[in-house]
């Protein structure tokens, strides 16, 4: 008779996204997981796979929250230009905190992981295109508002509005970045006009 799991697999798969976000995943040992999950080694395997399995989960679950959350936020904004300042403002706050130190999941496996594995790859690029999707549709809506020109590139901007998110995640690791990173941020919106 097959045992009943005893543990909550999207906390579980939570936690191991978490342990991956810290240490990377060439530094997380099974062991780790094993003890930052809460359940045993046979638990783990039987529902998740293997370490790389888990892994490709976690990054998903990842991508799947934040990819929501910052739809759902744009979503809300009535005004483009000022829903994009303050979904940057929030990135560059966040990045400029102790959790933001860790740094972007995302960045984070891309400078660990890619080009080195073609299955990581494709996660990322896949992150990618569906986040460039969401600029770009809500960059459509600023084109029907009337407050971006409608011969503008939206693909372009979109790619450039990734980029600078990508890059505030990363440069806002460092310390003391923030009025560099809103200044980089006015500079890149006045593209918008």
């Amino acid at each position: 008779m097959p045992r009943t799991k005893t543990f909550d697999e999207q906390q579980a798969l939570d936690r191991a996204m978490e342990t991956f976000w810290k240490k990377g995943y060439h530094a997380t040992s099974m062991q780790d997981l094993v003890d930052t999950m809460g359940i045993n080694r046979a638990s783990l395997y039987d529902t998740f796979g293997g370490k790389k399995a888990l892994f490709t989960k976690a990054f998903e679950r990842y991508r799947s929250i934040n990819t929501t959350g910052m739809k759902r936020f744009l979503d809300q904004q009535e005004s483009v230009k000022t829903g994009l300042r303050q979904l940057f403002t929030r990135a560059i706050e966040e990045s400029q905190s102790e959790k933001g130190q860790q740094g972007c999941f995302v960045v984070n496996v891309t400078t660990e992981l890619v080009p080195s594995d073609p299955e990581v790859e494709t996660l990322v690029t896949t992150n990618k295109e569906v986040v460039v999707g969401v600029f770009s549709e809500f960059l459509q809506k600023g084109v029907a508002l009337g407050e971006i020109d409608k011969g503008k590139d939206l693909e372009a901007l979109a790619n450039m509005i990734f980029a600078l998110y990508a890059g505030i995640k990363v440069v806002g690791k460092i310390p003391g970045q923030q009025a560099a990173l809103l200044g980089a941020l006015d500079a890149a919106l006045k593209v918008l006009d």
